[in-house]
């Protein structure tokens, strides 16, 4: 089983967590290969992983941060991602530290359930002339505007009919997994992340019948600064992203090729809220 490794860094635990699957991997027949990165917590014979699109598994030490990194990596290849949260909340990881070892041979032996998730791609570009910018996101993507202390005008348009005319701080356009992210925090809803779907939420929005939707997972979701500052922020996953300049127009979709998450306890995604983010109130006053 060909394994690829990613890790942050900076996470107390990540070099015993490392130096455990290392040791096991002779033993369970996993062939490992670590991101750059990691080779000073690897060691210098570790293999380099070069090439994500040839792996079978990929295990992320770290957050939900490193989850959505290592996702990004794949860039759309079916290998699953086990999630280790070296972290605080870890809402989307497969484990804690502590668990890590007792799940290891399951995970080697394929004991374990795939969970498919909805990514979005987005895409912009000056004219027909200019070479397409396209990046993957599995949570969101963000516009925003940046330092500027003015109001974001945006102009809506899904699959070919204009929804409207958007005054906001930005918007969020997020995936049923994401939808516990940013797009929470601004107000919308929560939704399983097995569904398809694709959530718009404006962030701060500047009149009241500016309200969330949920549009179905096959939309195209059209977004053009109207009278911006100069140029407009885009992020994905709240960490990559460029500027969207007064004549681009940015373009979400459904990708076409799903992420993979890796799903070992019984617990379901309502346990998790429970459990991770205290949906429904506080725990003591359910005993």
């Amino acid at each position: 089983m060909r394994i690829g490794v990613v890790g942050h860094i900076g996470y107390d635990g990540l070099e015993e967590l490392v130096r455990h699957v290392v040791a096991q991997s002779a033993a369970l027949d996993l062939e490992l290969s670590f991101e750059r990165e990691m080779a000073p917590v690897a060691g210098a014979a570790a293999a380099i992983l070069d090439d994500p699109t040839a792996i079978d598994a990929m295990l992320a030490f770290g957050g939900d941060g490193t989850l959505l990194r290592a996702a990004r990596m794949l860039n759309g290849a079916p290998a699953p991602i086990f999630g280790v949260n070296l972290g605080k909340l870890g809402f989307l990881t497969t484990c804690r530290a502590e668990d890590f070892a007792g799940l290891l041979p399951r995970f080697a032996r394929g004991d374990y359930v795939a969970e498919q998730r909805m990514a979005l791609d987005a895409e912009w570009h000056d004219g027909p002339a200019t070479p397409r910018v396209h990046l993957r996101a599995l949570n969101d993507v963000v516009l925003h505007k940046g330092g500027f202390a003015r109001v974001l005008r945006l102009d809506l348009t899904v699959s070919g009919e204009r929804l409207g005319s958007l005054a906001a701080d930005g918007i969020v356009i997020s995936t049923p997994t994401g939808s516990t992210a940013y797009s929470l925090s601004a107000g919308g809803p929560i939704v399983d992340p097995t569904l398809e779907s694709i959530l718009v939420t404006p962030v701060a929005a500047h009149t009241l019948a500016m309200r969330p939707v949920v549009l179905p997972g096959n939309a195209v979701l059209e977004v053009r600064p109207d009278d911006a500052p100069e140029e407009v922020l885009v992020t994905v996953d709240g960490q990559v992203g460029t500027r969207l300049g007064p004549s681009q127009q940015l373009t979400v979709h459904r990708s076409t090729r799903p992420v993979w998450i890796v799903r070992m306890d019984d617990a379901s995604f309502f346990g998790r809220l429970r459990a991770k983010m205290g949906w429904g109130g506080l725990a003591e006053r359910d005993r």
